[in-house]
């Protein structure tokens, strides 16, 4: 695993005692994968080895979830939403979490000038370049002007495709969601607002969900397996590395995809 700097949140805890008996259904196997954020070669590449991994494995009916925050901070946001939408043509039951990224990026495509600067602000700066596609004509642009321009340079079925995401997806013992749940309140009852947002009131509680919680939102190193939840959010945009979770039964595994350049550069 490349080394990040100590911008990246960091385990303090003992490893946890995780149960054994968190499972899927028969016949079912799943893959989630972490946070995006605009890094289309390391998504083709994860797609890639998830293809061979659920090939190799054999027959099962293939869930796919993306755990949200497909767009901003890493240069093909565009590219990313594209290559989703396209998913469902091998893999039917491809499902979409809706990230507070994407939350934004909606808001900033009604018009609303301050929530243009908010997106942008973000990260959101590198997704209006993605689609902008001329960056001298992008950096003479007014927040004003980007606002009125946006929304006409946005495809309507990437709008359409993202609108349409969800924010929980359970399935067996496990439930997927962006950034986590609020702890002892019933999944059914859960504010928008923490599945898209929470951070330390999720993280650092330790109480049993009842289910085990898959989340992105929260950037560590490798993936964090505590007792209660799964964090795969490695920090795509600034690492290089992209992390999947697979599962199947009661077994669990992690496939990767890696920038190819940061390895080389790092043995140097």
């Amino acid at each position: 695993m490349i080394s990040l700097s100590s911008f990246w949140k960091r385990k303090t805890k003992p490893e946890p005692e995780i149960r054994p008996d968190y499972s899927v259904p028969p016949g079912r196997r799943v893959y989630a994968i972490g946070d995006i954020h605009g890094r289309d070669d390391l998504f083709a590449q994860l797609i890639d080895r998830i293809r061979a991994d659920h090939a190799a494995r054999g027959p099962a009916q293939m869930t796919l979830i993306l755990l949200g925050d497909l767009v901003d901070r890493g240069p093909q946001s565009a590219e990313v939403v594209e290559r989703a939408m396209n998913l469902h043509r091998e893999f039917p039951d491809t499902r979409l979490l809706i990230g507070n990224h994407e939350e934004c990026f909606l808001a900033a495509l009604t018009g609303d000038v301050r929530r243009v600067r908010y997106f942008m602000r973000i990260g959101g700066d590198a997704t209006v370049r993605s689609y902008w596609r001329d960056d001298a004509s992008y950096e003479a642009a007014t927040f004003q002007q980007v606002a009125e321009r946006l929304p006409q340079l946005v495809p309507a079925d990437h709008v359409h495709f993202l609108g349409m995401g969800e924010d929980v997806v359970e399935i067996g013992d496990y439930v997927f969601v962006h950034a986590g749940i609020r702890p002892g309140v019933p999944l059914d009852k859960q504010a928008l607002s923490d599945l898209r947002w929470i951070r330390e009131e999720f993280l650092e509680d330790a109480s049993d969900h009842g289910r085990m919680i898959v989340h992105g939102h929260s950037i560590t190193t490798e993936p964090d397996e505590q007792s209660n939840r799964i964090g795969i959010d490695v920090g795509a945009f600034r690492s290089g590395t992209l992390a999947a979770l697979g599962i199947e039964g009661d077994r669990r595994w992690f496939l990767f995809a890696q920038d190819q350049t940061r390895l080389a550069e790092h043995a140097a």
